[in-house]
């Protein structure tokens, strides 16, 4: 059995000012870029994607990034209380179903038990 392998997804570096920059790293996988020029195009070499990202989309990409980067951080704390709502809405969801489980558990255990004895009273008659 051979593990799932997949490209690493490329995320800018930032500078020292906090600016969104290119830098390119190697990675034996190849590297997907989420700028959206080339959906879905992994870039095998480190050439093809330096190449890559000097496209204008790319670049515009980078810029739009660095344009916004303080509407991308509430975002993020938006997401990070969503994620949290959620994880506690699935362990409620959880424990409901733990329990449901132990009641259907109880009622079936209750009926074969029921069932029994009338079996065993119809046969010793």
């Amino acid at each position: 059995m051979e593990l799932a392998t997949q490209a690493d997804m490329y995320s800018p570096s930032i500078d020292e000012i906090g600016n969104y920059v290119d830098k390119i790293y190697y990675c034996k996988l190849g590297l997907y870029c989420p700028c959206g020029s080339r959906k879905d195009k992994i870039y095998d070499t480190n050439t093809m994607f330096s190449i890559h990202v000097k496209s204008k989309h790319h670049q515009s990409w980078l810029k739009n990034l660095n344009l916004n980067r303080a509407n991308y951080y509430i975002e993020n704390e938006k997401m990070k209380e969503t994620l949290q709502n959620q994880q506690i809405i699935i362990s409620k969801l959880d424990k409901e179903i733990q329990n449901k489980n132990l009641t259907i558990d109880y009622l079936t255990k209750q009926l074969t038990t029921k069932n029994n004895i009338v079996v065993n009273n119809l046969i010793d008659l």
